[in-house]
């Protein structure tokens, strides 16, 4: 199945789904504002709604079903709404910096289609968008910049042009739990693989987490922005408390990221990306009744030829179950 006939099928079948009883709604903010830095990706929002296990519309269901990827059919699904923005290290300058990172903004919409077995659990998704102007990031981070009295950009002339972006993910991911001798907690270990194609990102990625904590099982840890290591939109709503410590890292074989390599189909600005990028992360994440929230400390290795330094950005995210 191409890639315009699946997101036809995959935007007929949610036009057509009937409402959704019970789910979790999930606001996810990444900046690197917590890390004194205002360069590179420098933040991301992340809206999203993941329905409950077994309320996957009947469409949905059948196209979990029928493509290739997912060893059981569906059980949830997550409709997500997002914008990212990337800029050089100096915003201040309205001039072309050659050497560093384009501007770059992409506005996208997605579904995600969640299959589950004891122990694993498998993911389709499929992003739909725009990088360029239309994708508001220019706008967004000046209005936030000047609200916030800092620095304004300067140099978002300079951004890539308008293109429409497509991105599909698979996600594999495995989670082991064993108590810690007769206390509450537990420990996880979490090891996931995943690969993304589409004019966004080509890439491949490899990594885990390792989690203490109570009531492990509630949740594969909190959601994050990809790429990047990603937990779950859902967690287990009760009157116990859960918590979790947890580390992780990933690696990532990179053969397209369009925020460095520049648009697809015309000449823009671009600098040589390195084909291989790490995350390193530690974070918490709690929730008791029907909220969560998480915060998460991510360290990223250079991704382009000349980058100076690594980044680091904080991820948080508020969840609430109805």
């Amino acid at each position: 199945m191409n890639t315009r006939v699946a997101a036809a099928a995959i935007l007929a079948a949610a036009m057509h789904a009937p409402p959704v009883a019970a789910g979790t709604f999930n606001l996810t903010f990444e900046n690197d504002r917590p890390a004194k830095t205002d360069r590179h990706f420098t933040h991301g929002t992340l809206v999203s709604w993941t329905t409950d296990k077994g309320a996957v519309p009947q469409g949905l269901q059948a196209l979990g079903v029928a493509l290739p990827g997912l060893a059981t059919p569906p059980e949830r699904t997550s409709y997500i709404l997002g914008q990212t923005m990337f800029t050089p290290k100096d915003i201040s300058a309205s001039r072309l910096i050659r050497d560093d990172r384009p501007y770059a903004g992409w506005l996208y919409g997605g579904l995600r289609l969640t299959s589950e077995q004891p122990g694993a659990r498998q993911r389709l998704e499929l992003n739909l968008g725009v990088v360029g102007p239309p994708s508001l990031a220019n706008q967004t981070q000046t209005l936030v910049h000047k609200s916030i009295d800092v620095q304004v950009p300067n140099g978002w002339e300079h951004q890539l042009d308008t293109e429409p972006g497509v991105l599909g993910i698979y996600e594999r991911g495995w989670r082991h739990i064993a108590g810690l001798g007769d206390t509450p907690f537990a420990v996880a270990a979490l090891p996931h693989l995943s690969v993304a194609a589409g004019n966004i990102y080509t890439l491949g990625g490899v990594g885990g987490r390792l989690a203490i904590g109570h009531n492990l099982d509630a949740s594969w840890g909190p959601p994050r922005i990809y790429p990047g290591a990603r937990g779950s939109g859902y967690f287990g709503a009760s009157g116990e408390l859960y918590f979790s410590l947890f580390v992780g890292v990933e690696g990532r074989a990179v053969a397209r990221n369009i925020f460095l390599d520049g648009n697809t189909f015309q000449d823009s600005h671009s600098v040589d990306k390195k084909h291989f990028v790490g995350d390193l992360e530690a974070g918490l994440a709690i929730a008791y009744g029907p909220l969560r929230g998480s915060f998460t400390w991510v360290g990223r290795s250079r991704e382009f030829h000349g980058q100076s330094e690594n980044d680091q950005f904080a991820s948080m995210t508020l969840g609430v179950r109805f």
